[in-house]
């Protein structure tokens, strides 16, 4: 029994001092802050976290939405289906800034201009939501991710008292042009995320849908208010690099798809006034575009990924084609095939009507391959009905 009342009587003295811990002084911070884009795909938007500091205290905090863990149970499986969980980390600050200058990246801070209650009620929201049992969420690209979270926590903790100025936006972009200036336009990286993503991410973001790029929060907090108050006290550059710019490879999207798309172009003219066919091409503008479709068909109907339904790639990259071009490997091929192609040129007709009409936006690097495959769908077509 001593034992026990002794064990209980160090949790007490325990729990006094981790409250004290967690209860602010009047020196302590709190900050928004930003990195820059790294070289690398899921570094290209760059990042967004929390900071308290107290120095009267003696801590210094990151709290850190973008953290997930490779080695938890079934984390490619669920990672490939769409059900992205990261977690809220917190840690020292030393060891976030560490990460940043070995990577040569920018990082900015913005201290929030707050009363000493809204500091501790920022203070208590994280530490709450960093417990074992709350800190897993359901991550979202462009709804609910790293830098959107803090929005929402300003949000949570400030409520009516704070305002984002949106006065300072572009408006009317999608969420495809916001995030199409963040990437490399001209990589493969660029071309597969717009291929992959569905016409939803063509709707028209309000401006505080913007707030999903970190670029966005920090001028977003930087032009909001605090009961009328500007909501940013100080901004300070933390590590001053220069951004990062990704170097376009002579093997990019551009060159690849042009050249090989005027190619089959030259030789389906060739075959046109030849009245022959050639089987390869034929195979791999099939091949090709079936693999994808495949790809598109199981991201639109298989995974819970958000922005993958509703995807007006199919257009192109249609399923059936991958079964069409092993039948196009045939000397003579099916005559109902010509019925397919009808229905494939149908579609390909369709692409620029609703790429005018802005239902989904395709990518600008594709429309080689697309009238490639339109040339080759109509000599197809007159080949089967000739031979």
């Amino acid at each position: 029994m001593s034992k026990n009342y002794l064990l209980f009587f160090l949790y007490f003295l325990f729990s006094l001092g981790v409250y004290s811990q967690l209860t602010l002084s009047d020196k302590a911070e709190v900050s928004i802050i930003t990195a820059g884009k790294g070289e690398v795909l899921y570094e290209a938007f760059g990042h967004s976290a929390i900071r308290i500091k107290d120095p009267k205290k003696g801590f210094d905090l990151i709290y850190n939405y973008g953290i997930f863990d490779f080695n938890a149970p079934n984390f490619y499986s669920n990672f490939v289906k769409g059900r992205l969980l990261y977690q809220l980390r917190s840690y020292d600050f030393k060891y976030f800034i560490y990460g940043y200058k070995k990577d040569n990246r920018w990082v900015k801070e913005q201290i929030l201009n707050l009363n000493h209650e809204e500091k501790q009620a920022y203070l208590n929201f994280l530490e709450e939501n960093v417990l074992p049992k709350h800190r897993n969420y359901l991550y979202d690209p462009f709804f609910n991710n790293c830098a959107s979270k803090l929005r929402d926590i300003t949000k949570s903790v400030l409520q009516e008292k704070v305002v984002f100025n949106n006065s300072h936006l572009e408006k009317k972009l999608s969420f495809r042009t916001l995030m199409n200036r963040e990437l490399h336009y001209n990589s493969w990286g660029s071309i597969g995320i717009n291929i992959a993503l569905g016409s939803k991410l063509d709707a028209i973001a309000n401006p505080l849908e913007y707030m999903y790029l970190p670029s966005y929060v920090m001028h977003g907090f930087n032009n909001a208010t605090n009961n009328t108050n500007a909501l940013i006290l100080k901004e300070t550059t933390l590590l001053d690099y220069k951004p990062k710019r990704i170097k376009s490879s002579i093997f990019n999207p551009l060159i690849i798809i042009t050249l090989l798309s005027l190619f089959g172009g030259f030789i389906t003219h060739k075959d046109f006034r030849n009245k022959k066919r050639t089987k390869l091409i034929d195979f791999l503008i099939f091949f090709v575009s079936g693999v994808v479709g495949v790809l598109i068909v199981f991201l639109w109907f298989f995974t819970n990924h958000s922005t993958t339904p509703n995807n007006f790639n199919f257009l192109w990259a249609f399923a059936p084609n991958l079964m069409i071009a092993f039948l196009l490997l045939k000397k003579r091929p099916p005559l109902l095939l010509k019925y397919y192609l009808t229905i494939v040129m149908i579609f390909l007709l369709a692409i620029p009507i609703i790429w005018v009409f802005k239902i989904q936006v395709f990518h600008w690097y594709l429309l080689p391959f697309i009238l490639l495959f339109f040339y080759r769908a109509l000599f197809l077509k007159k080949y089967l009905l000739t031979s």
